[in-house]
């Protein structure tokens, strides 16, 4: 019997909950799920002007700030669990950058930790922006909005000594690629 079979044949047990997260067990693999069936959402936000909005916020879990994309989950808010994707990340790229886009773009979908959790992502690319508030967050949020030039996100990390979310580094892939596609003659 495969290692895949022996976990399949088990059926998870809920191992602790919280209002959040719940903590399961199948076999002998322990992983984290959401208690919501929606994938989170992350946004490359690209200006007019070729620079990319980024957020920086302490992160409990790894006790330091940590630069990440704009990013949160769909349907997580009471009366709203049937919002869409899109409407998921127009929600939070304004509310943790003060933007808000003309053109959005669906990039790509994944899983964020797939050996930690069962949470996907879908990333979108948010272009024609304009400022229309002042982000930093909702009030349980201290968010540090940041604009650096999309080709120098890389050095500008590597400058200032900071921690990123990997999931930054595959977005950029992902709307670098598309808009050098989309850019091309036929």
């Amino acid at each position: 019997m495969t290692e895949r079979q022996t976990h399949m044949q088990r059926q998870p047990t809920m191992e602790w909950a919280g209002h959040y997260l719940s903590m399961m067990k199948q076999g002998g693999w322990e992983y984290v799920t959401r208690h919501t069936s929606k994938p989170a959402v992350g946004i490359v936000a690209i200006t007019d002007r070729g620079r990319v909005v980024l957020v920086e916020q302490f992160r409990v879990p790894v006790g330091r700030r940590v630069v990440e994309l704009p990013a949160g989950l769909a349907g997580d808010i009471p009366g709203a669990e049937n919002e869409s994707l899109l409407t998921a990340a127009k929600r939070e790229l304004l509310e943790e950058t003060g933007y808000s886009a003309q053109v959005w773009t669906e990039l790509a979908a994944g899983y964020s930790s797939p050996g930690l959790t069962d949470e996907s992502i879908v990333l979108f690319l948010a272009e024609g922006l304009e400022r229309v508030g002042l982000g930093g967050g909702d009030s349980s949020e201290s968010i540090e909005v940041h604009e650096v030039a999309l080709e120098s996100v890389l050095p500008w990390l590597a400058e200032r000594g900071q921690d990123a979310d990997l999931k930054l580094l595959a977005g950029l892939y992902a709307a670098q690629h598309h808009l050098r596609s989309s850019r091309q003659p036929e």
